[in-house]
């Protein structure tokens, strides 16, 4: 007897009750939100202490609070908005995506979408890097990078140990953290393996003293003798590690020669390179990686934030003489995020289909060059740097006595009261560097010519008003 095949469709099922509307929320009370994010969130919350407003609309460079407040954004993500909030571009590729039914988790399965991500990737690497190239996908965050960069190149040299520098910054889990150079975030915890630390160029506040090429000099020299020397205390590490621009550490520029010396260093002594390309990547220095500036050729780079188009993706692309790992030797449940592969392969052909690598290095150099103007107006604004749309402003306490290289102390707590006073007018500024005492400034790509002149007038006006309790507060007509 031939059993009735059940229908397609299943036994009829009761209709879901209606979800309950969702509350706007523009129309929540601000206070009511953030003092429930101080009950339920944890102590280690930050962007959220420095900047209390509770952001509900965002476009382009501007973030709209719930009280109405608009504001111009230099922090973009810490990076990750190259072209800035809900772009057009990335908007369309992950409604696309979504519109298409592709599946949106698919750990490290193959998919169309990783496929052209992949290719955008490797089409804006350096050839002479993308060329015989591979790539792995990690974990969300450029920490997860970090950490696999590490275990790649442990696997492929057998050694454990590596080499970073003072001033880095490269992730906050237990490998990532051990090369990350802040005493603050690290003392509480326990070693995170044998990392030894180098002096990286710092012009203002040289390590060695002296400031400008001839510390960065000193610093190749200090390097190359330490590996040398067979009582230096260095057994042969596993890779070193180190950024272009220091970011989290004050927007610290490494000198090209210095970079190129490093590349030599390391290659003459069979040590891989490990180019930390997270925040400085996609544009952000005036080229689309951080490396084309000095031209090197690294053995791995380690990306995140800007390549998921604002969506979480991380990834490290190494030469493929490293691939020595096994199968599953590095995984990660969200490595497969198809909607970040398609907002980030839209983001890269963006940006270098309009030039937007290009115009960072026009727009940043014409803020620099105001910025240092505006240094000789007022004395707290010790020293201005930065590559591209990645700027810092140290301030210092001008009454103090200068060091050996000219540079006074820094001042903490001038740069919390600026931060407050930007907010006061409508702009978005983090602070960084060694004492927190960096303005940082990372606009969005796609920044106009009038919001970097509006960005830099309220910023003037905020060091001015903080710097001097007496002048009036501008804020209320800002």
């Amino acid at each position: 007897m031939t059993l009735a095949a059940e229908p397609a469709t299943g036994p009829a099922v009761p209709a879901p009750a209606p979800a309950p509307a969702a509350q706007d929320p523009a129309a929540q009370d601000p206070a009511a939100v953030l003092r429930r994010q101080r009950v339920r969130e944890s102590a280690a919350r930050t962007y959220a202490r420095s900047f209390p407003i509770v952001p509900v609309r965002a476009h382009g460079m501007t973030v709209e609070g719930a009280d109405g407040r608009r504001y111009l954004d230099c922090l973009s993500g810490a990076g990750t908005l190259a072209l800035g909030h809900n772009h057009p571009v990335v908007l369309e590729a992950i409604r696309r995506t979504l519109d298409s039914g592709a599946p949106l988790h698919l750990l490290d399965l193959a998919t169309a979408e990783k496929d052209d991500f992949t290719t955008a990737l490797f089409e804006s690497l350096p050839p002479a890097f993308a060329d015989g190239a591979r790539v792995h996908f990690c974990g969300p965050a450029g920490t997860d990078a970090v950490e696999a960069a590490l275990k790649l190149m442990q696997t492929a040299t057998g050694r454990s140990g590596a080499l970073a520098f003072t001033g880095a910054y490269h992730g906050m889990t237990a490998g990532a953290l051990a090369l990350t150079g802040n005493v603050a975030v690290k003392e509480p915890l326990p070693g995170g393996g044998e990392v030894v630390r180098l002096p990286y160029p710092y012009g203002y506040r040289c390590p060695f003293g002296t400031g400008g090429r001839a510390g960065a000099a000193l610093s190749a020299t200090y390097v190359e003798r330490l590996l040398d020397d067979p009582s230096g205390g260095v057994v042969p590490p596993a890779a070193m590690i180190l950024e272009a621009v220091q970011g989290e550490g004050g927007v610290v520029p490494a000198p090209d020669d210095w970079l190129r010396a490093m590349r030599r260093i390391t290659a003459e002594r069979r040590i891989p390179l490990i180019v930390d390309e997270v925040q400085t990547g996609v544009g952000r220095t005036g080229v689309m990686w951080a490396v084309e500036h000095s031209g090197i050729v690294p053995d791995a780079m380690v990306l995140s934030k800007a390549i998921g188009g604002s969506l979480p993706l991380a990834v490290v692309v190494y030469r493929e003489e490293y691939d020595g790992w096994r199968p599953g030797a590095h995984t990660g449940t969200f490595r497969g995020n198809t909607l970040a592969m398609a907002a980030g392969a839209a983001t890269l052909r963006h940006v270098a289909a309009h030039g937007l690598a290009e115009r960072a290095a026009v727009v940043g150099a014409r803020m620099t060059g105001r910025l240092r103007a505006l240094a000789g107006e007022l004395p707290v604004i010790g020293d201005v740097r930065g590559r591209g749309l990645m700027i810092g402003v140290e301030l210092v306490d001008p009454a103090a006595e200068p060091d050996a290289c000219g540079a006074r102390p820094a001042d903490p707590a001038l740069a919390v009261r600026v931060r407050e006073a930007c907010l006061e007018r409508g702009l978005i500024v983090e602070l960084g560097g060694r004492h927190d005492a960096v303005l940082r400034l990372l606009p969005p790509l796609i920044i106009t010519d009038e919001q970097a002149a509006a960005v830099l007038d309220r910023l003037a006006d905020a060091i001015a008003a903080a710097s001097d309790p007496a002048a009036p507060d501008a804020a209320a007509s800002a």
